[in-house]
């Protein structure tokens, strides 16, 4: 390695670190996963009003683009989840229609392909959008014409997410319609909405399905309730991934020596390597963390916790990828090396095939990394090279 080669030009931090690599890196440039994003929680604002205007929607608060997108993200910095969830109202009431649908898909694939993200894994429930007179076959159909038109344009790898809603009892349908489309593009199921009062385990029959057809399964777990919502999902539901999981906290200690004493869940977690699909954004407005610095993110990772980093809604909470990673970095210091290893956790976390995973990792996101490595580290040799007072 250069570094023991040369250890007068590299401090024991790696190189660049922290706030050093905010300032070196234009975020967008790094290639992403995205595994947890709603379909209708990143609608871009002009659409929405386009769409609201073609089916004669007229709740919106306002019909200029940067002023609507100013109104929902207001909306969702309200400090709880059920006042964060009410800009779907709006949303959803604009994706009634096939082209609607489509379009909206399309378009995600489009800013996904802007952000730098080459797998993305969108999920949503069709049973929100048959308002239109479609059915939820004709719903889902509609979203994967979008996709498969969007990943044609832009080369993005998706997959499509299924959600079943926590406080209805049609679960076991919305799984049932999750297995009917998974030859075309959808990768697995979801169980979505507030957690407090509707548990996973009501839902049991939903997921028993989805396992005995071979399945994936991530659940919504431990962002407004706690480590009990966790437990279930995985010990009742089956989960593969978990989204959020940030009151796994709550079963971790912290010792005066700085050592960690984990509880049997999330000893558990680690040692089963269980993805947590962490959303810092989203978590500050929804109440989930404080602020950024008390996320448990950076507690977990160093901890030896599969992470990684998603948006959850982009049009609620003003985000996208690169914005993600450029908190995270600022906040917690992140180096690049600890970036690239999010990254490789979240494809290898991916419902996607086992063959598109390699692909992506070997051909693209490796040789990606290696590049930029080489670039950051090539800027940082000839900063620390002593000047030359007979060059210019």
């Amino acid at each position: 390695m250069i570094e023991h080669r040369y250890p007068e030009f590299f401090p024991k931090a790696p190189l660049p670190v922290g706030k050093a690599l905010v300032a070196a890196l234009d975020f967008r440039r790094l290639p992403k996963v995205l595994l947890h994003e709603h379909l209708d929680g990143g609608l871009r604002p002009a659409t929405i009003i386009e769409l609201a205007g073609d089916q004669g929607y007229r709740g919106l608060p306002t019909t200029d683009p940067a002023e609507l997108a100013a109104w929902f993200h207001r909306g969702a910095q309200r400090g709880n989840l059920p006042e964060y969830l009410e800009g779907f109202a709006h949303t959803i009431a604009v994706m009634q229609t096939r082209d609607a649908l489509a379009r909206v898909a399309r378009e995600f694939l489009e800013d996904m392909a802007a952000d730098g993200v080459v797998y993305a894994e969108v999920r949503f429930a069709p049973v929100f959008h048959t308002g239109g007179g479609l059915t939820q076959d004709e719903v889902v159909e509609a979203v994967i014409e979008g996709l498969e038109a969007g990943s044609k344009a832009t080369g993005v790898e998706w997959g499509l997410i299924i959600c079943a809603m926590r406080d209805r009892t049609d679960s076991l349908e919305a799984a049932e319609l999750a297995i009917r489309h998974r030859d075309r593009g959808v990768v697995g199921f979801d169980l979505a909405g507030g957690e407090f009062g509707h548990p996973p385990k009501k839902h049991v029959e939903a997921f028993q399905a989805i396992e005995r057809a071979n399945f994936y399964i991530t659940i919504h777990a431990g962002e407004a309730f706690g480590p009990e919502s966790i437990w279930q999902a995985l010990q009742w539901c089956g989960a593969h991934r978990l989204g959020h999981g940030t009151r796994l906290r709550n079963d971790i200690e912290i010792r005066p020596d700085g050592s960690l004493k984990l509880g049997s869940l999330a000893q558990y977690i680690l040692d089963r390597r269980v993805p947590l699909e962490m959303c810092l954004s989203s978590n500050v407005h929804t109440g989930a963390c404080a602020s950024f610095e008390e996320h448990p993110f950076a507690l977990f990772q160093r901890a030896g916790f599969r992470v990684f980093l998603n948006t959850d809604d982009r049009l609620m909470s003003d985000t996208e990828m690169s914005k993600e990673l450029a908190i995270a970095a600022s906040t917690f210091n992140l180096s690049l090396v600890e970036i690239e290893k999010m990254t490789m956790d979240a494809m290898k976390s991916a419902f996607a095939p086992h063959q598109m995973r390699v692909n992506l990792i070997q051909r693209l996101l490796l040789p990606s990394y290696a590049m930029l490595f080489a670039e950051l580290t090539a800027q940082a040799f000839a900063a620390r090279l002593p000047r030359n007072p007979h060059h210019p």
